[in-house]
This record gives structure tokens, C-alpha cells and sequence, in this order.
């Protein structure tokens, strides 16, 4: 096991990628930048433990995205999106690169679906759908979504 190795190629690196289950996507001014790959999830973040202001934005160089994914033990063919964390002034191609990578990791990993609870209330329904996702075992207060492949992925996330 690579233990907190960061990967700056992913297709380069494939054999890393596919045995990592913890991990960390940073995109940053709208591309890849790298993955972390991390020996334990992420379980929690700062805003869930304290409360702090709706717009909260993590300290650092603005225009980066951090996405956290888990694949939990038990669960080979699943990756979980467990948060999302953007500086000050981060644009909406960073936040899609961010999505395009973790899509890629999926393809990588040949996992049939991704699955997060979208907890900000500025993805709607709507939204989520267009980008692929859909509900998702309905709680009452949580809004699960899950992104199904079933070895279909999108298009350039593997090499032909």
C-alpha cells in the first residue's frame, strides 16, 4: 500500500490509483492538479464540528477544490464522495474538474457507482441530474444521490 503517496498523472499511475481506498482530489484554475492518496477516510469536516458563516471556503490559494472520496471496506464496487471543499474565488470549470477526476478514478477502479449526500442545499435536484446523478435511498434529512456506470463510463476517462 502506497501510504499518502500524491499522484500527479492518474492513467500513469493506474496500479496506485486502483489499490488506494482513501483519498484526496486537488484541481485547481480548472484542471487536474493531483491525488492524495491517504490511509484513512475522511470522516469529518471543520463545518460539520463548528458553526461558521454559509459561504465558508478553506484557507489557501484561490481557485483550488479539494474532493474527498472513500471506498469503503465491504464495498469494493462503490466509491463514497464524502465532501468537497473549495478556497475563495474557486470557478465552476474547477468544481467539474474536480467531478471529471473522480469519474476517472471510478473508470480506473472499475466501480459500478459513486454515491454522496449532497448536504448543500445549493445542488438541486435538478441540478444533480444534469450532471448524472440521481436520488438515492430518500432519508428525511438527507439527500442521497448516487452516479451508476456498471462498467459504462463517460468518455475519456479511460485511454481506447
Amino acid at each position: 500500500m502506497f501510504w499518502f503517496s500524491k499522484i500527479h498523472d492518474l492513467l500513469a499511475h493506474r496500479d496506485q490509483v486502483a489499490q488506494g481506498r482513501y483519498g484526496v482530489i486537488e484541481t485547481r484554475h480548472g484542471e487536474f492538479h493531483s491525488l492524495e492518496l491517504r490511509p484513512l477516510p475522511k470522516l469529518i469536516s471543520w463545518p460539520e464540528v463548528w458553526p461558521v458563516r454559509l459561504k465558508f471556503h478553506a484557507r489557501g490559494p484561490q481557485d483550488r477544490c479539494r474532493l474527498y472520496f472513500n471506498q469503503p471496506r465491504g464495498m469494493a464496487n462503490f466509491l463514497a464522495l464524502k465532501y468537497i471543499v473549495s478556497t475563495d474565488g474557486t470557478r465552476y470549470a474547477t468544481f467539474r474538474a474536480a467531478l471529471a477526476a473522480l469519474d476517472q478514478v471510478a473508470a480506473i477502479k472499475r466501480t459500478d457507482a459513486i454515491v454522496c449526500d449532497a448536504a448543500n442545499v445549493r445542488l438541486s435536484d435538478r441540478l444533480m441530474q444534469r450532471w448524472g446523478w440521481e436520488p438515492h435511498k430518500p432519508q428525511r434529512w438527507h439527500r442521497n444521490f448516487i452516479r451508476r456506470f456498471y462498467g459504462e463510463y463517460p468518455a475519456g476517462c479511460l485511454p481506447a
